[in-house]
C-alpha cells in the first residue's frame, strides 16, 4: 500500500464509536489546536474568535488564507494523502507526513517547514479547553494514527458541514460559518438573534475568562457535532441556547430520539441514531431545525426578521 493511498470509507455516515478511535482522536486533536493556534496568532481578529477556527474542505481541514507580509499562507490537513500541506504566495507546497507520531515530533517539524518558508509564528504552545495541558514541545507520550478511522470522520464530517450550510442558509441574520472549533474538536453553527446576553461565566478548562464571555457575548442558538472524550464516550449531535430560557429544555424537538441532557444542559441526538436512519441527512436537519425553533419562541426571538420563511 502506497503513502497516498486513499483508504475506502465505510459510506457517507461511517461508524465513528469512540472506542474504536480515541487514541488518534486524541492525537489528531492536538495535531489541530497546533495549527488552528497558528491561524489564531497569525490572523486578524474577528468577533467571536472567528478568526482561530478550521474548515472543512474536500481534502480535509484547512486553515484557509491567512495573511502574511505581502502574501498569503495556508495549512491544510489533507485526509486523503495523509499529509499537512502548507502552501504559501511565491513559495513551493511543503508537506508533513501524518502517521503514529508524537505531538512534540510533529510541532517541531511543522514550525521547521515555516521557518524554510520564512513564515514566523509565535503562539501559545500549549492546549486549550482540555484538563490537562501538557506543553506541546514537551508531549513525547505515543502519538496513534489511524488512516482508516481518520478516512471515516473526514467522510462524516463532510455530510456533515453539508447539512450545517444548507440549514444556514435559510437566515438572514447574523449566522456564524460552519467551524471546526479544535479547542473541542467540534463541527458547530450558530445563529444570533441581534440582541445582547448577559456576561458567560466564562467557565472552560485552560481557556482565559475573556475569551469566553467575548463569544458569548451575543444571543445565541447553536448546533454541532462533537465525537466524545473519556468522560462521554459516544459521538453525539448537540444543541443549546445562551442564555437559557425557561422553557428551551420542554419544547418539542425532532426526531423522536432526540432529548435534553440535564448535565450537558443542551439538546442530544446520538451520531449513530442519524448514520442508521433511512434519511440521515433529513434526520440532523429535523434535529437542526426543531431545537433552533426551540430556542428562539423560548427566547421571544424576531423570527419575521430573521428567517427567509418564516410562517407563524
Amino acid at each position: 500500500m502506497s503513502e497516498t493511498h486513499i483508504p475506502a470509507c465505510q459510506g457517507p455516515w461511517p461508524d465513528l464509536s469512540y472506542s474504536s478511535w480515541s487514541d488518534t482522536l486524541n492525537t489528531l486533536h492536538m495535531w489541530t489546536q497546533i495549527v488552528g493556534k497558528i491561524r489564531l496568532s497569525a490572523m486578524p481578529w474577528q468577533n467571536h474568535s472567528w478568526h482561530s477556527t478550521l474548515y472543512i474542505t474536500s481534502k480535509g481541514l484547512s486553515t484557509g488564507s491567512i495573511p502574511y507580509e505581502n502574501g498569503i499562507f495556508e495549512i491544510t490537513f489533507d485526509f486523503e494523502s495523509h499529509r499537512l500541506i502548507i502552501s504559501a504566495t511565491f513559495k513551493e507546497d511543503i508537506s508533513v507526513q501524518l502517521y503514529p507520531r508524537s505531538v512534540a515530533d510533529f510541532y517541531e517539524e511543522v514550525f521547521e517547514k515555516l521557518d524554510t518558508l520564512g513564515i514566523t509564528v509565535k503562539i501559545h504552545a500549549a492546549p486549550n479547553e482540555v484538563e490537562k495541558s501538557i506543553p506541546f514541545a514537551k508531549n513525547h507520550a505515543e502519538g496513534f494514527y489511524d488512516k482508516q478511522k481518520v478516512s471515516d470522520f473526514w467522510q462524516a464530517a463532510v455530510n456533515i458541514n453539508n447539512v450545517f450550510l444548507k440549514f444556514r442558509s435559510s437566515f438572514v441574520g447574523k449566522c456564524s460559518p460552519v467551524h471546526f472549533f479544535w479547542g473541542a474538536f467540534d463541527i458547530a453553527v450558530t445563529r444570533f438573534s441581534g440582541r445582547e446576553a448577559p456576561l458567560h461565566p466564562g467557565e472552560a478548562p485552560n481557556m482565559p475568562k475573556e475569551v469566553m464571555q467575548e463569544a458569548y457575548s451575543q444571543e445565541v442558538s447553536s448546533a454541532g457535532f462533537w465525537p466524545g472524550n473519556d468522560q462521554f464516550q459516544q459521538p453525539i449531535f448537540y444543541a443549546y441556547s445562551y442564555p437559557y430560557h425557561e422553557g428551551f429544555a420542554e419544547h418539542p424537538v425532532s426526531p423522536p430520539e432526540a432529548y435534553w441532557s440535564q448535565e450537558m444542559g443542551e439538546f442530544v441526538l446520538p451520531y449513530d441514531t442519524v448514520r442508521k436512519a433511512d434519511h440521515p441527512h433529513q434526520m440532523l436537519m429535523d434535529f437542526l431545525q426543531s431545537t433552533y425553533v426551540a430556542a428562539a419562541e423560548s427566547g421571544s426571538w424576531e423570527r419575521h426578521k430573521l428567517e427567509y420563511d418564516y410562517k407563524p
